[in-house]
């Protein structure tokens, strides 16, 4: 049986580019405090990442900076390392960058919630920061090989495909957050049939929010906390104004409550 978001997407009304974007800044704007810790977060996430990836190699950069002048200069890196030894790194980093990628959308998949609560001044329990990844462990790894499988076929069909999935792939998360129960086929399925439908708008919208999302860049780099976490905002109305929710849109005074 096919899952009714199927028909949600069949009977979706065509999304208002400027109502979403709108939207989102008056949402950035209520959900700044909360966008800001999930930044933070996901910053933690990925200092073990980034320390795994670059001790090991620190001390061959630091010679190539240091002999940078000398035109006869050759890395020694494979020379100092065994074959054995830069295997296992290899694997070490692989499998880092899945756990980080799962904890992440974890992290991001919680924002979402945190934003429907905020959106739709409801207090639903959005539970803990991790506990997607605790629950959806396996769904979300067997959904990131999809994905990154996809991004290797488009990738080497020229790379032109990378700007047609990039649309379906903004929806993937907000599509499996807010319905975990389905499977990661359906999924996907639905990213791309819903991203097939309006892709000229969302591609729109996701440029726009992208180029939003870097200006923290010019705060040092480390202003793009405060401003990375737009897109998921995005995305957000993206699905909203599109598939909705089960629960409708109620409006009620209440606080955010986050775990």
């Amino acid at each position: 049986m096919e899952h009714p978001i199927f028909n949600k997407i069949e009977n979706s009304k065509k999304p208002d580019f400027g109502d979403i974007l709108s939207k989102s800044f008056e949402l950035y704007k209520k959900a700044f405090s909360i966008g800001l810790i999930h930044g933070l977060i996901s910053l933690a996430i990925a200092i073990p990442f980034v320390l795994i990836v670059y001790i090991p190699i620190l001390p061959t950069y630091i010679e190539m900076i240091e002999y940078s002048g000398d035109p006869y200069y050759q890395p020694t890196f494979f020379e100092d390392y065994s074959f054995i030894m830069i295997a296992i790194w290899v694997l070490v980093v692989f499998v880092m960058s899945f756990i980080m990628q799962v904890l992440n959308i974890s992290v991001y998949g919680h924002f979402f919630k945190a934003l429907k609560n905020e959106d739709l001044n409801t207090t639903d329990d959005i539970g803990g920061y991790f506990t997607i990844a605790k629950n959806h462990f396996g769904k979300i790894v067997i959904l990131s090989l999809a994905t990154m499988g996809i991004g290797i076929l488009a990738m080497l069909l020229c790379y032109f495909p990378l700007f047609y999935v990039m649309v379906p792939f903004q929806l993937v998360i907000p599509i499996f957050i807010f319905n975990q129960e389905m499977s990661v086929g359906d999924i996907i399925k639905a990213a791309f049939k819903l991203g097939n439908k309006y892709w000229l708008i969302f591609f729109g919208l996701i440029f726009v929010s992208a180029i939003f999302s870097s200006l923290g860049v010019l705060g040092c780099y480390i202003g793009v906390i405060a401003t990375m976490f737009f897109s998921y905002i995005v995305s957000y109305y993206m699905y909203k104004e599109t598939i909705g929710f089960e629960d409708g849109q109620p409006e009620k005074e209440n606080t955010l409550f986050i775990k």
